[in-house]
């Protein structure tokens, strides 16, 4: 009877829509930061989207191999479900179920998964499929899932099929609005501010909208409504990290590094794993040394201490972001952006002090320097990819998308060999113009490998194992489980 209940799921377990069969990390594993940054969530968001968050979180914990703990998470979703969603108790509760269904099945407790799989077939025995519905909340559910694990794209499509059977759910309105700000790294497809506005109209106590909003006008020079919004969003939610985080960007983007630094920090502490937080808080360090550079050579002279002090931080978060896993593939990171601002702070090392002064540096502050030059040549390589990688979202006619292809496979007809100056992120152009992102990624990594190891200060030795040094390779990580049983 066990082996037929187990035959059994194997057919029906894949048919469920939840965590399990919708491939959320595509083979990438799991980022360090996520359980950090999903606890944060259920701490500071309202109790209603609590649910979303505590099955994401039982996921997290069946893949650490905490089945049981996963259990305690879905428990805990199906109570926030029942409470605070009572009208739609069963539609809300399908990925709940499916989730439940799925773990007590890798548990090898194929009674009680089934019991679950009879509440999904329950509560959709009305549509043609008796596993799966079609539902703007499940949507939602999606959306957010996908919000959470860096699929912006895929987010906002879930939020936009969502909004189409409920126009002004602030839900939904809410969602689209972060997706489409996370995909708007992308200058040739910005999104419009009125989405955020309305979103903030719809859901005025989400003060993490409201922050985007304000980072939305301050890129439309309207900076001091944005920041009043920014100061809104701090006092409602003082320890919400996606709110300090983003806050932290508006400071760094007016120029006040010491406000940003304060932020970022402050948000680390509730997600110390977060490798681009570190990355951050190394960039405004790094600025801060710059500016103070830039001040004139007495000046420099006179700071040379605070300066060599800054520098100092600014090496180890920058090294703490590589221990920790720096992703150039996070759709979430502002890579590209701090490339950008890169230029206003930018000068030559041969005009940081004076010759006479630079000799005088001790030995270890001018090994900080080396490794800090050598990871912005780092940055410079990763935003790079960062940059392309995002394009992979524009939308593009099918006439465009023909040519580029076209073009693709005529160039990739004559690849270029691997000892030409940047071939592997040339290569890594055709591969994404030809909508092979996996192999893009790779050629890119590749890429960066190769500019890491020929650093002088020899950061490469820092980040990469010395197989990829002699490989000129970085490996991918493990994957997730798989939907089929």
């Amino acid at each position: 009877c066990s082996e037929n209940t187990k035959n059994s799921l194997e057919k029906i377990l894949p048919q469920l829509k939840c965590h399990f069969t919708w491939n959320l990390f595509k083979g990438e594993g799991v980022p360090r930061d996520l359980e950090d940054r999903v606890c944060n969530q259920i701490k500071f968001l309202k109790d209603e989207f609590k649910a979303t968050m505590y099955n994401l979180l039982a996921y997290i914990k069946h893949l650490d191999g905490h089945n049981e703990a996963a259990l305690e998470c879905l428990q805990q979703a199906e109570d926030f479900i029942q409470r605070e969603h009572a009208g739609q108790t069963e539609i809300r509760s399908l990925v709940t179920w499916g989730n439940y269904a799925w773990v007590y099945y890798h548990m090898g407790r194929f009674s009680e998964a089934q019991i679950y799989v009879d509440k999904v077939k329950q509560a959709c025995k009305k549509f043609l499929n008796p596993y799966s519905i079609e539902s703007p909340e499940l949507d939602s559910e999606e959306g957010w899932t996908w919000i959470k694990c860096g699929r912006n794209q895929r987010a906002k499509m879930c939020f936009e099929k969502a909004l189409e059977e409920k126009p002004g759910n602030p839900e939904f309105a809410s969602g689209l609005a972060i997706a489409m700000y996370c995909l708007d790294n992308n200058p040739q497809k910005p999104c419009s501010v009125d989405a955020f506005k309305e979103a903030v109209e719809l859901s005025p106590d989400n003060q993490y909208v409201k922050v985007l909003l304000a980072l939305k006008l301050q890129e439309m020079d309207k900076e001091a409504e944005g920041e009043r919004l920014v100061e809104e969003a701090l006092e409602k939610a003082p320890g919400q990290t996606d709110v300090l985080r983003s806050a932290a960007k508006f400071y760094r983007k007016r120029g006040d590094l010491d406000k940003a630094i304060e932020l970022f920090l402050k948000a680390l502490e509730s997600i110390p794993n977060n490798a681009d937080l570190c990355h951050q808080i190394g960039w405004c360090y790094k600025a801060k040394a710059r500016q103070m550079q830039n001040a004139g050579e007495s000046e420099a002279r006179a700071n040379r201490e605070k300066i060599a002090e800054l520098q100092q931080c600014a090496s180890e978060y920058l090294r703490k972001a590589g221990e920790k896993g720096l992703n150039p593939l996070n759709p979430d990171s502002d890579l590209p952006e701090l490339l950008e601002a890169e230029e206003c702070y930018q000068i030559p090392f041969s005009k940081e002090l004076p010759h006479t002064e630079k000799q005088q540096l001790p030995q270890g502050q001018g090994h900080c320097h080396s490794l800090e030059h050598g990871r912005e040549s780092a940055d410079t390589a990763t935003a790079t990819l960062q940059q392309h990688l995002e394009g992979l979202s524009i939308s593009k006619t099918s006439t465009e998308k023909g040519e580029m292809k076209q073009q693709a496979q005529n160039t990739a007809e004559n690849l270029l060999p691997q000892n030409v100056p940047n071939s592997w992120y040339r290569q890594g152009l055709i591969h994404k113009q030809n909508g092979d992102l996996r192999q893009a990624a790779k050629c890119y990594e590749k890429e960066l490998g190769r500019l890491l190891r020929d650093v002088p200060s020899g950061i490469g030795s820092l980040l990469l194992s010395a197989s990829e040094l002699e490989e000129d390779s970085v490996e991918t990580g493990q994957g997730a489980v798989k939907p089929n049983p």
